[in-house]
């Protein structure tokens, strides 16, 4: 494979988690077209089009400073790579405006990337103080966290943490919240973090191995950003949009949105689908992909020394077989 230059590797904080196994699950030929649905800062893209001479990407992320830092980065491949400012989720508008009726591969690394994480303002994390946004697209008018914690009633408050977060103590944190917001708004991520860590036993604190916002926090990112629901209308029409023989290949960092990518690739995997007190099959289904890996992949002890944030990372990759029967 072509080594990246120095100008091809980007900002040196970015990691791209899962790249070999990224590109032995896509597979890259030369010529071939590919959707990178979360560009990010372009580690992934990147490596697939020094993979792959003559291969193009259609690169997209709503983040628009991720997606100009992506430009820079990408730039020493030219042409060959597209970028667009959108969600995921509206991939379709973005082939259709190349003129890709398909594509030979697609990759999605869902969570939020390291240039989100590492700067306060972005209010992302509680490592560091910043205002409560959150925003994926920070454009003005889109609802932030700081909307979430402020203005949502104690039963949404505590239903985004229980199930986004799979936060035990939802209640606690979110009826916390609820009673300092009556006496003066909660601004900053760092009041947030402080709130959350009081709601929490002392006892669940002692043991606890994370910080205790760290789930609340995750929650509240999913909810402002509709991560779920990105995810399932993405899965709902990707498989229309990728060749025969091409590879679809999608990393996770939580166990909900896995859950959903393993449960539709199974789908898509599956032969007869006729009830089973029916004998003999009419419903002539076959399996539109062959799942890649029975397992998820996941880093390994040298990629996660490298690279911690890694290690909830999990890879579930298919290739497309066949085309659905209507």
């Amino acid at each position: 494979m072509q080594q990246l230059t120095s100008s091809e590797q980007g900002p040196a904080r970015h990691v791209p988690v899962l790249p070999a196994q990224v590109l032995e699950a896509l597979a890259p030929r030369p010529g071939g077209r590919y959707l990178d649905g979360t560009l990010g800062l372009g580690g992934h893209a990147a490596a697939v089009l020094a993979a792959a001479p003559g291969a193009e990407l259609c690169g997209l992320d709503r983040d628009a400073e991720a997606l100009e830092l992506a430009r820079e980065r990408l730039a020493p491949f030219g042409s060959r790579a597209h970028f667009f400012h959108c969600r995921y989720s509206e991939f379709a508008q973005a082939l259709d405006e190349l003129g890709w009726d398909r594509v030979d591969g697609a990759l999605l690394d869902i969570g939020v990337s390291s240039l989100q994480l590492d700067e306060a303002e972005r209010g992302f994390s509680f490592h560091s103080d910043g205002p409560l946004d959150m925003r994926m697209d920070p454009q003005p008018g889109l609802p932030s966290a700081w909307h979430w914690v402020n203005r949502e009633s104690f039963a949404r408050l505590k239903e985004c943490i229980a199930t986004l977060g799979e936060e035990p103590q939802a209640g606690r944190i979110a009826r916390v919240i609820v009673e300092a917001r009556q006496k003066a708004s909660i601004d900053t991520t760092g009041e947030l973090a402080a709130l959350v860590e009081k709601a929490y036993p002392a006892a669940w604190r002692a043991r606890a191995r994370r910080h205790p916002a760290t789930r609340t926090f995750q929650a509240l990112r999913m909810a402002v950003n509709d991560e779920l629901g990105e995810l399932r209308r993405f899965l709902d029409a990707i498989l229309g949009r990728l060749a025969l023989g091409g590879r679809l290949a999608v990393i996770t960092f939580h166990s909900l949105e896995d859950r959903m990518v393993k449960q539709a690739m199974r789908h898509w995997a599956e032969g007869c689908r006729c009830p089973r007190h029916v004998p003999v099959c009419v419903c002539h289904h076959v399996p539109e992909v062959r799942l890649l890996h029975k397992k998820p992949l996941q880093a390994d002890a040298e990629e996660l020394a490298r690279n911690p944030r890694a290690s909830s990372a999990k890879l579930r990759a298919v290739e497309k077989i066949a085309e659905a029967v209507s």
